[in-house]
């Protein structure tokens, strides 16, 4: 039976790599162009896939815009075949938000130029994420093109179904052996092609007589004699019919053959026939850092206040918008997102990332504002506190802002002008700097200008501020008393949740106060050597452990009746070199401190460890915590929903075993989560938020201690024979990267929850988003308008002080709340985080016109029933992510 060979030219095309971007636009525009006339002129040429992005052709246009009219022809005949993605995004570090976005832009996109190839096409990303199938289904996708993640002896076949954590399953057609197979053409020896490896393998694993064979390679061009390459092949091979052909004419020949596929489950990142990088969840733990708190701000923040804005008739900026989404989506490529690249291109990564912090707080401070001085107040309340909650439950608890305040004496007040109890944590005088600063278009206005203005760090209680909405609160100077923290000399601190104590060692002694369960031993500084790259974790050949429980320390305390602290600050001397490390060396010093506090009423211990790290070199630097909870396996979330995983992979260890020269890294269990990781059994769980590197690992004799990374560095973009990786060097060995060494000052922070249920009863996903959103405050005083805040004009003050949206019953966790891609309503993305199936409801405030339940491309799936405000959601399963549109 002769078999036909689909040859697909193709380029994979880094947008930035060991080269910035710009470098690669000027080389695109070369080769972009050699395709065009190709397609256009070479007979024969009837197909080139530009790599799955969109953003590479709207780097193209942007500079030959005389080209668009030939480019959307191409695209339209299917000749030049763009998208479905903006950037070919990693699949583990961003959140579920950002792929989703990142399609649908990719697909807005292609669309302008008259179509996208609706496949998921991922050859290049390190490793399959369990949410994928769901994702690419809720988006019209349901067959998919990857290549890292499935070891030979799971994925037998190349075509096979891939089902997802929630269940959803697409067809997948794998690249074998890589999508850069074909890129090098022997023309000498075209005869033996399909017979020599690895088409070899590639033939032997094919379910049908249809072979995919993709031409094409790293960056490279088409190749222009490829018409009279296929006329060879053709002459030299009586078992094989070549054939210029896209993906999509290979699937639907595979189809055509009705094959028998097997199903596969779950995520899939091992490194057995191709590397997966697993540990890139850490590098550059510095951007990574900033990657989470942009992504989450951007959802958990930005799009819900912005939505809420919109209702009192503040514009929706879509296009704003679209641009801070677009910088994350620059850096979600997989190079990018695993900061696997140059010293070079992780500045414009900073900068990007620096770009959209900067434009989304402002969007945030400038929505807050204008909802804040429509809200009613007393005449005699000059500076208010207006609270907003982006969260689906009204909210109890405290918050923290810097304010300004005209005395140190101070009451802060309810909407009713009830006192709230507050602390403060010091004063500094800014007087000059703020009355200096004061603008008013109204001079001849009279306005409460103070002689003293403080600013000061002010922690106060506030009850029920509404869902989706706001609560009104005031500052009242020369008024009520100040408290302040006050210094203990104890090493104790409390809430009703737990009591911490300091260790003689430095750990700390946790106390779960509702049943007296004591967790000793807890939050244990570890810091070992990396030998490993911009891609890889890998441990020192010869390595030394330095724990924080040998370190000399010292321990400062704060209490009040809000807010209990303490600070551990550890006098750390650690090797400075991998050389030092091998000879049980220690010369340099890293000063760490570890912040511990407790807030009334709250669940969530609260961290943050801040490192000296200018003298070390080549370390990495964890966190420990003896869960003491003996289980099966953790339990984290994914982009949506939550995942068990084992311990240990056994199969792909015991195939290493019996086979490690097959293997292209060792099968470690080190991964990375969205928003938590846990440990649980029947009566604990022991979960951890992150708001800085997601990557941790279950360590010890039960695997009972999570070791959560904080940072690690490392000298070069690419290293050969790693522990973890041996063999040939990733990326490139010759480029230095000693910026990722990171010799700076840093921070990381994390909360800790600990309960005496188990994870259903918990909570866990519920409770990390509200520790990872937080309550938003904006101060107003008209005496601060002008340097500090831009002076407008005034309005009228008509909103009610306290207002709500919408609200559920709190059972469901938001994924965001923004505004429709190409409708006049509003998008509610929700997900189920336990794995039990899950019912809901909306209440609406406001009764909307239209609810709709939609699909993730926001189209209707069907119109949902509003009965007195309230819309009663489909049952959710386990895993499964929903979306509501609803229009006033």
């Amino acid at each position: 039976m002769v078999k036909t060979v689909h040859v697909v030219p193709h380029t994979h095309w880094d947008r930035e790599w060991f080269f910035t971007t710009s470098r690669a636009q000027v080389y695109l525009l070369k080769d972009l162009k050699d395709v065009i006339d190709n397609l256009e002129n070479n007979v024969g040429f009837s197909h080139f896939i530009l790599d799955g992005q969109a953003s590479l052709i709207a780097d193209y246009l942007k500079w030959r815009p005389q080209d668009l009219e030939k480019v959307q022809k191409l695209v339209k005949s299917k000749k030049l075949i763009i998208g479905p993605w903006y950037t070919q995004t990693d699949q583990y570090v961003p959140s579920g938000e950002n792929i989703i976005r990142n399609l649908l832009y990719g697909m807005k996109t292609c669309s302008k130029l008259d179509g996208y190839m609706n496949i998921g096409y991922v050859p290049d990303s390190f490793g399959q994420e369990s949410s994928m199938p769901q994702i690419y289904k809720g988006l019209g996708i349901n067959n998919a093109v990857l290549w890292r993640g499935f070891p030979d002896y799971e994925a037998k076949h190349s075509e096979f179904v891939w089902q997802g954590e929630d269940g959803t399953r697409i067809n997948v057609y794998r690249m074998a052996c890589g999508y850069f197979i074909g890129g090098l053409i022997d023309e000498n020896n075209l005869d033996k092609i399909m017979t020599s490896e690895p088409f070899a393998s590639v033939v032997k694993q094919a379910t049908t007589d249809q072979i995919l064979f993709p031409q094409g390679s790293d960056m490279a061009p088409a190749r222009n004699n490829l018409p009279e390459v296929i006329k060879k092949f053709n002459a030299e091979n009586k078992d094989f019919k070549f054939k210029i052909s896209s993906l999509e004419d290979y699937i639907n020949s595979v189809n055509q053959e009705h094959p028998q596929l097997d199903l596969l489950k779950g995520e899939f990142n091992i490194g057995k026939n191709m590397r997966v990088h697993k540990t890139n969840y850490s590098s550059r733990s510095d951007l990574k850092k900033m990657n989470t708190l942009i992504q989450d701000y951007l959802t958990n923040v930005l799009e819900p206040v912005l939505t809420l804005g919109e209702q009192f008739g503040i514009d929706y900026p879509k296009e704003t918008v679209e641009d801070i989404w677009e910088k994350l989506f620059e850096n979600s490529a997989h190079d990018s997102m695993a900061n696997s690249v140059s010293d070079n291109v992780n500045e414009d990564i900073y900068l990007r990332y620096k770009q959209a912090r900067d434009i989304a707080t402002s969007l945030v401070e400038l929505t807050l504002r204008q909802i804040a001085v429509q809200v009613d107040k007393p005449d005699d309340k000059a500076i208010t506190l207006t609270v907003f909650n982006t969260g689906l439950t009204s909210k109890n608890g405290l918050v923290t802002k810097s304010i300004y305040t005209p005395s140190k004496d101070f009451e802060i007040q309810d909407k009713d002008g009830n006192p709230v109890p507050f602390v403060v944590d010091g004063f500094k005088d800014e007087t000059d700097e703020v009355n200096g600063a004061t603008i008013q278009l109204n001079p001849g206005e009279k306005i409460y200008k103070p002689e003293k203005v403080y600013r000061t760090k002010v922690t106060f209680e506030v009850k029920n501020v509404p869902a989706m909405g706001y609560q009104q609160y005031y500052l009242v100077p020369n008024s009520g008393k100040k408290v302040q923290l006050t210094p203990s000399d104890k090493n104790i601190i409390e809430n009703n949740y737990y009591k911490i104590e300091i260790n003689p060692n430095g750990s700390l002694k946790i106390t779960r106060k509702s049943d007296g369960a004591v967790f000793d031993q807890q939050a244990i500084l570890e810091d070992n050597g990396d030998d490993g790259d911009s891609y890889n974790y890998s441990p020192a050949k010869k390595d030394w452990i330095i724990y924080s429980t040998d370190q000399a320390f010292k321990f400062d305390t704060k209490v009040s009746s809000l807010v209990n602290k303490f600070k551990i600050d550890y006098d750390f001397k650690v090797p400075a070199d991998l050389e030092e490390r091998a000879q049980n060396k220690a010369s340099a010093s890293m000063p760490v401190s570890l912040e511990v506090e407790l807030e009334k009423d709250n669940p969530v211990i609260r961290f943050k460890v801040t490192i000296d790290n200018r003298q070390p070199l080549d370390h990495r630097l964890c966190i420990d915590f003896d869960t003491q909870i003996i289980a099966n396996g953790s339990i984290d979330d994914i982009q949506f929903g939550s995942i068990k995983r084992p311990f240990e992979l056994k199969k792909a260890l015991e195939d290493w075993k019996k086979n490690p020269d097959d293997w292209q890294e060792k099968p470690i269990s080190i991964n990375t989560m969205q928003t938590f990781t846990s440990l649980s059994d029947r009566n604990n769980t022991f979960a951890i938020f992150p708001n800085g590197v997601r990557e941790y690992e279950d360590i010890n004799e039960n695997h009972s201690t999570i070791r959560l990374t904080l940072f690690r560095t490392y000298g070069r973009l690419g290293k050969a024979d790693l522990l973890y990786r041996p063999g040939r060097a990733s990326g490139d060995a010759t480029v230095a990267t000693p910026n990722a060494e990171l010799r700076e000052k840093m921070s990381f922070d994390f909360g800790v929850y600990i309960t005496d249920q188990n994870f259903e009863e918990s909570d866990v996903a519920n409770t990390a988003k509200d520790f990872k959103t937080g309550l938003q405050v904006f101060e107003y005083a008209k005496f601060l308008n002008g340097r500090l805040i831009f002076p407008l004009n005034e309005v009228k003050r008509k909103l009610p002080k306290q207002y709500s949206s919408f609200e559920t019953k709190g059972k469901l966790t938001l994924s965001t709340v923004k505004k429709a891609e190409n409708r006049n309503g509003y998008v509610i993305r929700l997900y189920n985080g336990s794995f039990n199936d899950i019912e809901d409801e909306i209440k609406f405030i406001k009764v909307p016109k239209t609810v709709e339940l939609v699909d993730l491309k926001e189209d209707t799936i069907e119109t949902l029933k509003v009965q007195n405000g309230v819309v009663k959601l489909p049952k959710l399963a386990h895993a499964k992510v929903m979306s509501i549109y609803y229009e006033f």
